[in-house]
């Protein structure tokens, strides 16, 4: 089975914070979405209806985005995507974002909100494949 990644592990957190980057970064995120969101991990967040992964990503987004504004980030770009057209042929990416936030810091505790963490299950139940790699300016 192949593996996936949902969420960053504690190493690739660590190794982000001791790069001591400065100034702004820019996020980009590839999300695979699942046909039909899961929401069994978090069924407080589920409505009555059974909705997409698309579906739920969106609302992801949108009860994210006060949070993100909060923290002094924004969302620079967001995208459909499919095939690379360099990289591998049996890699998709449903959807491309690139989030700017003013600092690693800022990032962290946009991570940690305690607020936010109470709506991330929505993108828990939406995402079936992700990849999140933080980009600094030259």
């Amino acid at each position: 089975m192949k593996q996936t990644y949902l969420t960053a592990d504690f190493e690739a957190g660590k190794r982000l914070f001791l790069k001591q980057l400065q100034g702004k970064i820019v996020n980009l995120n590839l999300i695979r979405l699942k046909e039909v969101a899961d929401y069994s991990e978090h069924p407080e967040l589920q409505s009555e209806e059974t909705i997409s992964g698309f579906d739920a990503y969106q609302k992801y987004i949108a009860l994210t985005l006060p949070f993100l504004e909060a923290s002094g980030g924004k969302i620079l770009y967001i995208g459909t995507g499919d095939q690379f057209l360099i990289g591998p042929q049996e890699e998709r990416w449903d959807l491309c974002m690139l989030i700017e936030q003013n600092s690693v810091a800022d990032f962290f505790a946009f991570e940690q909100n305690p607020e936010y963490m109470k709506i991330v299950g929505h993108r828990t139940a939406a995402v079936a494949d992700s990849r999140l790699l933080p980009l600094q300016n030259l």
